[in-house]
């Protein structure tokens, strides 16, 4: 296994895990804006949650690869969610924030399949 690819998915998985936790938490700075975009607090708990388990996928990813990568998908289509989302709410200074967690989980993705730990 590659080490740049464990190093990079365990840092992609804690940061996810960071966002869902402060989903969790209803910190300020994560749920202002998801009122502003027009997300319903009842669907919070949900994001949250699918945040959380893509962060213990790409962790048993290091362990059997297709869940990793799996997990990985799925976080990708979150956050290419959210940025529509931010779109359609025409907040686009706001588009930065998940790219911060997007471009991770694809340099994972990236690294485990150069290093063969994909696939």
């Amino acid at each position: 296994m590659n080490v740049a690819y464990n190093i990079v998915t365990v840092a992609a998985a804690l940061w996810v895990a960071f966002s869902a936790f402060s989903m969790y938490k209803k910190a300020p700075w994560v749920v202002e804006p998801l009122a502003d975009y027009g997300v319903p607090a009842s669907w919070w708990p949900w994001l949250a949650t699918a945040k959380a388990a893509g962060t213990l996928g790409l962790i048993a990813g290091l362990f059997f690869w297709p869940l990793g990568l799996a997990a990985a998908i799925g976080l990708v289509l979150y956050f290419l969610g959210a940025i529509v989302t931010i779109v359609r709410a025409k907040a686009y200074g706001h588009i930065a924030y998940p790219m911060l967690y997007l471009v991770p989980v694809i340099v994972a993705v990236g690294l485990g399949l150069g290093a063969g730990a994909i696939g």
